[in-house]
């Protein structure tokens, strides 16, 4: 197996290698392998969800099917937004001495970052609460893992990408907020 094969690098990404996620920012065709790596933690999530509230579950297809949906869009919304907002925030507040970056190479380091998310795909597991652990656990390694990711892209300490991923969140949870809560 190569060295940029697919799942060499999903492999060194949750290992939380540095050079790996130096390799990718520097990369731009490693985009359509980031992508690739979203499109599958939103699968797994999709299926997961399902394989809980459905095939395992007594939710109705109407209300499962919701929840399936948000979880096949989510990863993309947060992968370019948030993406979005770690570029603006470590690029201008944090910026250190060494940061020179732009959008795209932060979207590729954090779309490798989100590969522990394929945990998602056990969220139907038995007990319920196993399957939460599971869930739960898989997006605490994505949290470190993208962390690593800011850091290497914006070329900084672990501190400043901790502060910047930390805002970034928090622009995140306000603008998704402003989504759900418009309609009202």
């Amino acid at each position: 197996m190569g060295e940029r094969s697919l799942l060499r690098r999903m492999f060194r990404a949750v290992t939380l290698e540095a050079d790996f996620y130096e390799e990718v920012e520097a990369e731009k065709a490693s985009i359509y392998q980031a992508v690739v790596v979203v499109s599958l933690v939103a699968l797994a999530g999709g299926l997961g969800t399902y394989l809980r509230d459905v095939h395992f579950g007594s939710e109705s297809l109407t209300i499962a099917g919701f929840w399936v949906m948000l979880d096949l869009v989510e990863p993309f919304v947060i992968w370019l937004f948030g993406s979005a907002f770690a570029y603006m925030v470590g690029a201008t507040f944090f910026k250190g001495p060494e940061t020179e970056t732009d959008y795209l190479e932060v979207l590729r380091t954090t779309g490798f970052a989100f590969t522990p998310g394929i945990l998602r795909l056990f969220a139907f597991a038995k007990p319920s609460v196993f399957g939460f652990a599971i869930t739960l656990i898989g997006d605490a390694w994505m949290l470190v893992c993208g962390i690593v990711a800011v850091r290497q892209a914006l070329d900084f300490t672990t501190g400043r990408a901790v502060g910047t991923f930390g805002v970034a969140y928090g622009l995140m949870w306000l603008l998704l907020t402003g989504l759900v809560l418009l309609p009202l």
